[in-house]
């Protein structure tokens, strides 16, 4: 046995750092926290200072018990999680859970996983530092607070399995917002004029600018008709030095808005593979706000610069972190050898490790030189001059590897026009000078890349937050990102070329959105709901002041329990008088009078989503409104009055086709084409009020097509299709997905014959044993055998009796009452028989 015991967070660590030190040390994984505040209470004694009542999760026993044994029998043990508040906390509650003693643990961090960082870790150890864990417990307990104290007001006012958080809210917020804005923003016309000039020298052409816009038609089209005739001509010409900085190395909101703008990854994606990266011991530590490097990271970068490009590209620099709140001393992200410019691994990694490479070796790369040139050009008829700037590259500098992207959406985007050799006095000859119709635009809905921009600026959340933030806010159904089709908008476009100016009316698509965040109806609800009863809790400067508190007590400046004292007093008022007095939300919104009926429209989200409600609530059957679902593009906040009653126009009936009847509705899983008793799904963005007659037979002949056997095997029919997880062939009521090894679109006879006897086989070794009435199964998966129990799926616990993995043979013979066990410490509610309640008898004693 090791006489050392080392502890870190997650396997992959583990055998990384494992390598690095000798046989006296055994390196093992925690697998994240251990223990966590009770589930089904809220866990915290408000009564007593905000006492933590913990457990170990059933699926962390087994760890557990495994390192309490390890740390008995080890000399010494060293907690070595991640150096934050979050890492600080697992190390404490390991230290408590194992029943560890300071004389025999150490505490170790390091913010890069290689041989050096481990080695001298080691050699300066410290202890735990309660105010890091302090502060941890205070972000945890406030939010547990928040979210168990809000959600039953949620469930009660507005629709029941509700939940909310502290900094989700204000992340919908932000979203809410920034939709309401682009809603309310009303769109000006202004004519920007455009100009092209031949030098008389071959083909070189000066393309220039008006600086300012006509917002009437006929000023523009003046201004091109005394263009007709007019001379133009170089008035001034200057041209001087401008330069050109690198970017900071990346932080963790940094990195994950130029993941998202480059390679086109989530939050979390970024999150995911950096955390890959860091425990393979590629890249120094993914969470940090800090932009700072150590002075070997720098000339480590040095001696790599000067080693490719020569001394000319290196600029050594020291960067300051902007944010008054950055919480921890780590390193900017970087790569832990700056030599290793590309990484084994798959291509996701093999991108975000370039991309960090590339930006922290360009921080340290001289700046980029350009000549930079402005041109100011007369129009012998007009007073107004345009501009025409030019730019050429001098030095390349750190360009030579890295340019930092932008979230600007620019409609005209021409940078680095390059300018031929001009001369002040010099004619020009004019080309083509159009006027053209631009329209302006409504501020851009958030990226997650930009809304955690946002949430940064705004000092709200930290670097562990972020993604969980954006996860959480589109996972609980408030947000939804996607992307939205645009609409044709017609501009007008007028040309003076050869003396004569033709005027054309053009179309372009405006509107369209790529991956953006959209408030969902519901989302508005609650966030309308939380404003107006809650609007501390979703007040930014108050989330941000909340931040800068937990920073305090991690500098140990103040003390926890007082801090949330002041903040759960006053919380917990506001929770009890909204529930005694606030009336129920549903975003109800009046949009007119129905002409048929004469009686109120309503729009509002529903116990089923956002519908349509014409008439009163009421208890007399005969006068019950009548109800709608909105459609999947529209929203309570925005539906007009035409377009709510077109909703009562579904379902509609059609002719019939073939003999069967026809008819088009909306479902639970969207509009449908009806054909007998066949629903087939309408294709996504298509408006099912526009479907006719022709197109409801397209549909059908559509998905006829694609039902039609492809083959048959054993005399029965292969059909195949494209399901949620992919392309797939149906036989004998069978589906079998199809690797991306065959060719889906033109299968042999032998693949399918293949795909459907190894699918067989598959089915016939899939259980081990089954007990179909209890819903109960021993399966064998793609990682092992594993029990299923209803929809759950669950670990395979090593045998208690011989202490090892199950054999197959115990496997197939182990009884029923051990699985459920097994089950059990699994899921410690699964076999609890609920009571009845006799509400019907109390029910009738009223009555009477």
């Amino acid at each position: 046995m090791a006489k050392n015991l080392l502890i870190v967070e997650s396997p992959a660590k583990a055998k990384t750092i494992e390598g690095y030190l000798g046989k006296d040390f055994l390196v093992k994984s925690s697998y994240g926290h251990i223990r966590d505040l009770v589930k089904g209470d809220m866990g915290i004694d408000t009564e007593n200072n905000f006492s933590q009542t913990y457990e170990v999760p059933a699926d962390k026993k087994q760890v557990v018990a495994e390192l309490k044994k390890l740390a008995k029998e080890a000399e010494m043990v060293w907690l070595a999680s991640d150096e934050d508040r979050e890492g600080e906390a697992i190390s404490w509650h390991l230290y408590e859970t194992l029943g560890l003693k300071e004389s025999n643990t150490k505490r170790i961090v390091f913010h890069e996983i290689t041989k050096p960082a481990i080695l001298k870790a080691i050699d300066n150890p410290r202890t735990i530092d309660y105010n890091l864990v302090f502060a941890q417990q205070a972000r945890r307990v406030l939010d547990r607070l928040v979210g168990f104290e809000l959600s039953p007001v949620l469930w009660k006012k507005v629709k029941p399995s509700l939940s909310a958080g502290r900094v989700q809210s204000v992340a919908v917020r932000l979203i809410v917002d920034r939709e309401r804005e682009v809603n309310k923003f009303n769109s000006t016309a202004a004519f920007k004029i455009t100009a092209q000039f031949n030098t008389g020298k071959g083909k070189e052409i000066v393309k220039a600018e008006l600086p300012q816009r006509f917002e009437k038609a006929t000023d523009a089209e003046k201004f091109l008709q005394d263009c007709i005739n007019a001379g133009f001509a170089v008035s001034s010409l200057e041209v001087k030095p401008a330069k050109r900085n690198p970017a900071a190395p990346f932080t963790t909101s940094t990195l994950q808005q130029e993941a998202s703008r480059k390679l086109g990854f989530s939050v979390a994606r970024t999150m995911q593979i950096a955390q890959k990266l860091y425990e393979s011991g590629k890249i120094t530590y993914m969470r940090t706000d800090s932009v700072n490097l150590s002075e070997t990271a720098i000339a480590a970068a040095s001696a790599e610069i000067r080693s490719a490009w020569g001394e000319k590209y290196h600029q050594p620099r020291v960067y300051k972190t902007k944010s008054a709140g950055a919480q921890e001393a780590h390193e900017a992200i970087r790569p832990t050898y700056f030599n290793q410019h590309s990484v084994d691994g798959d291509n996701s990694e093999k991108r975000l490790y370039d991309l960090i490479w590339k930006r922290a070796i360009a921080s340290q790369m001289s700046e980029a030189i350009f000549e930079k040139t402005n041109v100011n050009i007369s129009i012998s008829t007009r007073k107004e001059e345009l501009l025409a700037e030019g730019e050429v590259l001098k030095f390349d500098g750190f360009l030579k590897v890295y340019l930092e992207s932008t979230d600007e959406e620019d409609e005209d985007n021409d940078d680095n026009n390059l300018l031929p050799p001009l001369a002040k006095g010099q004619t020009l000859i004019l080309k083509e000078l159009a006027a053209t119709e631009r329209f302006s635009r409504p501020p851009a809905r958030y990226t997650e890349a930009s809304l955690v921009k946002k949430l940064e600026e705004l000092g709200i959340g930290r670097p562990s937050t972020y993604a969980p933030t954006i996860s959480t806010v589109q996972n609980r159904g408030y947000v939804v990102k996607e992307d939205k089709d645009g609409r044709k908008r017609e501009f007008v476009s007028m040309v003076l070329a050869n003396g004569s100016i033709s005027k054309v009316t053009k179309s372009e698509i405006t509107g369209a959105e790529k991956s953006k965040l959209f408030p969902t109806d519901i989302g508005e609800v609650v966030n309308d709901f939380l404003v107006e009863h809650f609007k501390g809790i979703v007040d930014f400067n108050f989330t941000a002041k909340v931040e800068k508190q937990f920073d305090e007590i991690a500098q140990g400046l103040q003390e926890w329990t007082k801090m949330l004292h002041s903040f759960y007093t006053p919380f917990h008022s506001e929770v009890e008088n909204t529930l005694e007095n606030a009336d129920r939300a549903n975003g109800e919104r009046l949009l007119g009078i129905d002409p048929t009926t004469g009686k109120n429209v309503y729009a509002k989200v529903g116990r089923y989503g956002p519908l349509v409600q014409i008439g009163e609530l009421s208890d007399d059957e005969e006068d019950k409104p009548r109800y709608a679902s909105l459609g999947k593009s529209q929203s309570v906040g925005t539906v007009s009055l035409e377009e709510a009653l077109d909703q009562f126009k579904l379902p509609f009936q059609l002719e019939d086709y073939e003999g069967k009847e026809v008819s088009v509705g909306v479902g639970r899983f969207g509009p449908y084409v009806k054909w007998g008793e066949a629903f087939i799904s309408i294709p996504k963005n298509e408006d099912p009020l526009t479907v006719d007659q022709a197109r409801a037979i397209e549909i059908i002949g559509e998905k006829v097509t694609a039902d039609a056997p492809v083959a048959e095997y054993e005399g029965l029919p292969v059909t195949k299709g494209t399901g949620r997880f992919g392309p797939f062939i149906k036989w004998n009521s069978l589906f079998i997905n199809v690797p991306k090894a065959y060719n889906f679109e033109s299968l042999s006879a032998n693949d399918i014959k293949e795909l459907i006897e190894k699918k067989i086989e598959k089915e016939n070794n899939r259980y081990i044993q089954q007990w179909e009435s209890e819903k109960i199964a021993i399966e064998n998966g793609r990682w092992g055998p594993f029990i299923r129990f209803g929809k759950e799926m669950l670990k395979l616990r090593n045998n208690p009796k011989t202490k090892a993995k199950y054999t197959a043979e115990e496997l197939a013979e182990i009884p029923l009452e051990d699985v459920k066990k097994l089950i059990v410490e699994q899921l410690p509610k699964a076999f609890d028989v609920k009571k009845k309640a006799p509400a019907k008898k109390k029910a009738v004693a009223k009555k009477k």
